[in-house]
């Protein structure tokens, strides 16, 4: 799920596994393919919550809701879930056997995947992307996935990988088949949808259920946003310099990270320009690459700032490693590019006077509180919640 841009697939796999002889040193041999390893599955007997959790009150205003992608033909069940579940971490999916959806997106990282800028496929080569954070899929109303969008549907997206050359290799109905054999599964999904028959389809339903059951919401902040009543009083919980943070957090970031007047999701819903590069000559130029619209290069998804704290490295090439760099960025390190964000022009230092950096400005507190506060927005629980955890048993 790391979102291999269509253009590069041909090319990623054009080295192969070779030995290559320079004259005057000795071959090095081609690294070892990776190796399937035995595992066992362990589930309950009866399955985890994942339908309707009881989420706190901020989730359940209507903004929040109208940001819920969950289409009518696909409504999460624990059954459903659960399923998908055993799916994501399935290394089966993959064409040796020896990755899974998991293998990019760990869940003591928020579902990220902290192995490096760019995520690493079945046979260890890497994509062009570094997989997207997967926390709070369900509330982002356009309803299209991967950094660029091409997924029109959370459905859709989750069999994409398995397609892809360099991520999992495998042809997704011949990966589905190979499951339905396997008694374990005819159980489960008999469960999920009344029959023990495992389709393609039915696979990305499961899978697209258990992703939007991701849901982060026992934080330190959502603690005390329930010991408030307005946004505007300080949070009982909070230290001095995390309640500093969340003040200038709503007053430079909210217009990007709170849309709509809610503080459930902490994440935009458009794509957007964030000056990562001055002009048009990168290799990536995100949603550009799918809609060939040159006024949209430069536009990413933004993912979910819950859990940011774990989610290192950011951006779509991991290009920032830490969340200090992230703060940095936005201080002083906006480029001026031809579709720059409008939320991010006329800023102190920005365009204008020939200057190369541009951004809010923050002062050195103003950072530590802006970086304090976003830690107030882990949540230990869902990192540790045996739900979304690894069904298998590796032997």
């Amino acid at each position: 799920m790391s979102g291999m841009r269509p253009a590069m697939w041909s090319g990623a796999l054009a080295l192969g596994a070779v030995v290559v002889v320079v004259a005057g040193t000795r071959a090095q041999p081609a690294p070892a393919a990776p190796v399937a390893k035995a595992r066992t599955l362990r589930m309950p007997d009866a399955p985890y919550r994942y339908a309707d959790p009881e989420l706190p009150v901020h989730f359940q205003s209507r903004a929040v809701r109208d940001l819920d992608n969950t289409p009518r033909d696909n409504p999460t069940t624990d059954a459903g879930a659960a399923l998908g579940r055993v799916l994501f971490y399935d290394t089966r999916l993959s064409a040796n056997g020896t990755v899974a959806c998991a293998s990019c997106h760990h869940q003591k990282h928020a579902f990220a995947d902290p192995g490096g800028k760019f995520s690493k496929g079945y046979e260890g080569k890497h994509t062009d992307r570094n997989a997207m954070p997967l926390v709070e899929a369900r509330f982002y109303a356009r309803g299209r996935f991967f950094w660029d969008e091409r997924a029109r549907t959370l459905e859709e997206q989750v069999l994409m990988p398995i397609g892809n050359k360099v991520e999992m290799g495998h042809d997704p109905a011949k990966a589905v088949a190979v499951l339905a054999a396997d008694p374990a599964y005819a159980t489960l999904v008999e469960k999920a949808f009344g029959d023990p028959k495992l389709t393609t389809d039915r696979a990305a339903k499961a899978l697209a259920q258990f992703v939007r059951s991701l849901l982060s919401y026992r934080s330190k902040y959502d603690e005390g946003a329930a010991k408030v009543r307005s946004r505007a009083e300080d949070f009982p919980n909070f230290t001095r310099e995390e309640n500093r943070g969340r003040a200038l957090f709503v007053q430079r970031c909210a217009n990007c990270h709170m849309p709509a007047q809610q503080d459930a999701v902490f994440s935009d819903p458009n794509t957007q320009n964030n000056g990562l590069d001055a002009d048009l000559k990168v290799a990536d130029l995100g949603v550009a690459d799918a809609t060939f619209d040159k006024n949209r290069a430069g536009h990413f998804k933004s993912p979910s700032l819950r859990n940011v704290e774990h989610t290192a490295p950011y951006m779509h090439d991991g290009r920032l490693a830490t969340l200090e760099d992230v703060i940095e960025h936005y201080s002083s390190g906006i480029k001026s590019h031809p579709n720059l964000d409008g939320r991010l022009r006329n800023l102190p230092g920005a365009p204008g006077g020939g200057r190369q950096t541009r951004g809010f400005q923050f002062t050195a507190g103003e950072k530590a509180a802006l970086l304090a506060f976003l830690k107030t927005l882990s949540d230990p629980a869902f990192l540790a919640d045996p739900k979304f955890a690894d069904p298998f048993e590796t032997r």
